[in-house]
């Protein structure tokens, strides 16, 4: 039997149980194991992990732990170098609409499972967001973010700072509904679609050229604008 010391860092003590957060946890194990899989035995999804040091020295996540190791594990810096494109999990649809409104490419059905998930994140190079640690876990999963908050509002706030979403907010961009680009389109060609109170007060609108629904800046649009200036605020 071998035994290595693990030290998580920052927001990957959210995975431990609460009595060992912060603490050096001991991993007792037997054979070839890896910094990952035993991260993962102790419940932090690899995803989440950034750098790892193995007795002081950086290392992959797929080193071999040896008897005795110390391990360091920081999480994930918060950003994502290229234009971030994420696939929901099937719990998620009110976060799917909040994200689409500010503007960001959301895959999402909610009769996806995980297999499919873990292939299509893969396959596309996706962002996968979800609560399931489990689902995060699967090999083919390279990025995704376990969300902490119950609330859609609060899950919007998390991914914006995970991802540093902020500078790249285009509201009306997207569909709400089908995911598709949306284009500007002239009052007059959308007014038979519109509700008496919509046609007095708004006059700037978009429409999905895919399914022809039609968008004004509302209170949905208000309420995600507000929340992406607080975030930059602070």
């Amino acid at each position: 039997m071998s035994t290595a010391y693990f030290f998580f860092h920052g927001r990957l003590n959210d995975f431990l149980e609460r009595d060992k957060r912060g603490q050096i946890v001991s991993v007792d194990f037997q054979g070839e194991q890896s910094v990952k899989h035993l991260a993962e035995s102790l419940g932090a999804p690899h995803p989440e992990i950034g750098e790892v040091r193995v007795n002081g020295r950086i290392e992959a996540l797929n080193f071999i732990t040896q008897d005795g190791d110390s391990v360091d594990l920081f999480p994930i810096p918060n950003g994502f170098d290229s234009e971030p494109r994420f696939l929901l999990d099937c719990h998620l649809g009110r976060l799917t609409a909040h994200l689409r409104a500010l503007g960001f490419d959301c895959l999402y059905e909610n009769d996806f499972d995980d297999p499919d998930m873990a292939e299509i994140v893969a396959a596309e190079g996706r962002i996968l967001l979800t609560r399931d640690r489990r689902l995060l876990m699967r090999k083919k999963v390279e990025h995704g973010y376990c969300l902490r908050s119950l609330d859609s509002m609060g899950q919007l706030k998390e991914c914006i700072l995970r991802f540093d979403l902020a500078r790249r907010i285009r509201p009306f961009h997207r569909c709400l509904k089908c995911n598709h680009p949306l284009e500007p389109v002239e009052k007059e060609k959308v007014l038979h679609l519109l509700e008496p109170l919509t046609k007095k007060y708004y006059d700037e609108f978009h429409q999905c050229p895919a399914c022809g629904q039609v968008y004004w800046k509302g209170s949905h649009y208000v309420r995600m604008k507000q929340a992406a200036e607080e975030l930059r605020g602070g």
